[in-house]
């Protein structure tokens, strides 16, 4: 490891310091040093490190990986890589599926150092943008408070999410986690630190709410928090088939029955298994009366399943699922996810096609099919993109096939590509960390009437198109 103090307490040049002139963009002798407070390195491990992410799909080997210590270190990173040209992307939990947090040849940031949580107020918290969701929740749940949205999966980072829009079970009600962002601290793509909201530099602030990461790199952000609930009664119920999940799915959206609502078909030794789960919060006394939510539904009620946990148990429930993965090494294998959002007009229609067509390989034992519905009205953030209706489907492959063959995981990431195609044409809307290439002219018809929003904050903010390569969006 090469720190700042060794680095210039010694008087190595950079090229130096790193191996040679040979490991240096040409003619970098003219340019002034590295100086962050932070560290870097550039040794093999590192770099193979930041080359990988969840989805062990692509691989793009860095240049550099910095760690900072401030969004000052921040800044004079992009800065001296702009001169450079070099490519900068930031790296949270490195929990993308097909590169997009990675820069090939460039300069990777990781956030993971920057997970401060810094204030916490009866409406707002303050964290840092490498902060996970589970830091988050732990630091506000003991003085009763929560975000908003939880994503499924608290070992996201807050940058990470809010990057691309960030979902969890309550989004129905609550919008995306973009939408429940009250003030973010970011260094632009030509290395200024500003501050944004929606009083204040409003263009940045929409530009980098599921932005991708093209405009700036979040380094803070204060968040909206309510008052969280004690305990969370969880229902699931099983269908038949997918016309009458999808039924009772809609009726129990329209009506609000649940504080959260989420579904999945999910692989079965016989086939597929259809699923709802609802999820009532509520605190002390008597838990809700479930069966009053359930009222008219057409599921198999024999097969329903309840549990009653504790707020933070509920939360925290996939860390099981993690552990186990991990345990059976699925979690290292490789993960070509495919995720979108489809009109609720044509939905039905589209997921059964593509449902008919797959196989229990194709998404693995451990694997679903994500398929709820949402609230389009709760989402607010403009560019994250949604079909122009006022229901939408959740509509995501989750894979974890058991074969990591590398000729089944690229014949595995065509079919996402032809997929998306599909869905694109029948108005689905993609949710931007699925597993296959996107070229600039698939993200222009991604973002629709959002574009030019983005493409005017992009030379706005990032005029050499320095930052997140990995989406391949200018």
């Amino acid at each position: 490891m090469i720190d700042r103090r060794m680095m210039l307490g010694s008087g190595l040049g950079y090229a130096a310091a790193l191996g040679g002139d040979a490991a240096m963009p040409a003619a970098a002798a003219q340019y002034p040093k590295l100086a962050v407070a932070g560290a870097f390195d550039c040794d093999a491990r590192t770099l193979d490190a930041a080359s990988e992410d969840f989805g062990h799909v692509v691989r793009r080997r860095p240049w550099l990986v910095v760690r900072p210590a401030s969004a000052a270190d921040i800044a004079a990173v992009i800065r001296w890589a702009d001169i450079r040209r070099l490519k900068v992307a930031a790296r949270g939990q490195g929990h993308s599926t097909y590169g997009r947090a990675m820069a090939f040849g460039g300069i990777v940031i990781d956030m993971g150092a920057m997970n401060a949580v810094h204030l916490i107020e009866p409406d707002r918290v303050v964290v840092d943008a490498g902060a996970t969701w589970q830091e988050v929740l732990a630091a506000t749940l003991p003085r009763g408070l929560t975000p908003p949205v939880l994503t499924n999966y608290l070992g996201l980072s807050v940058g990470g999410t809010l990057a691309v829009g960030g979902i969890g079970g309550a989004t129905s009600r609550n919008g995306m986690q973009t939408d429940n962002v009250l003030a973010l601290d970011v260094v632009t793509g030509d290395g200024r630190e500003l501050a944004c909201s929606a009083e204040h530099n409003r263009d940045l602030f929409d530009a980098v709410r599921g932005g991708l990461g093209q405009c700036g790199i979040v380094t803070r952000a204060t968040l909206r928090l309510v008052p969280a609930p004690e305990r969370v009664r969880r229902v699931q119920l099983f269908y038949p088939d997918l016309h009458s999940l999808t039924a009772d799915q809609r009726l129990v959206l329209g009506e609000g029955r649940f504080d959260q609502l989420q579904g999945a078909v999910l692989p079965d030794t016989d086939g597929w298994r259809y699923q709802i789960e609802g999820a009532v919060y509520y605190d002390g006394g008597a838990a809700p009366d479930i069966e009053a939510r359930l009222a008219g539904l057409s599921d198999l009620r024999e097969e329903a399943a309840t549990t009653d946990l504790a707020y933070l148990d509920d939360a925290t429930a996939f860390a099981k699922l993690e552990a186990l993965l991990r345990a059976n090494g699925q979690w290292f294998t490789p993960h070509p996810w495919w995720l979108s959002f489809l009109r609720g007009s044509n939905a039905e229609h589209v997921a059964t096609g593509i449902i008919e067509e797959l196989s229990l390989e194709d998404i693995g034992p451990f694997g679903r099919v994500a398929w709820y519905p949402l609230a389009t009205q709760a989402l607010r953030a403009p560019l994250l993109r949604m079909p122009e209706e006022e229901v939408a489907f959740v509509f995501n492959l989750i894979r974890f096939p058991p074969s990591d063959d590398p000729a089944t995981v690229e014949a595995t990431v065509a079919r996402n590509r032809a997929l998306y195609e599909r869905v694109r044409g029948e108005g689905g809307v993609l949710y931007p960390v699925s597993a296959f290439p996107m070229t600039a002219e698939d993200w222009r018809e991604h973002f629709g009437p959002a574009w030019p929003r983005l493409r005017e904050a992009k030379a706005r903010y990032d005029p050499h198109n320095t930052l997140t390569p990995g989406y391949e969006v200018f």
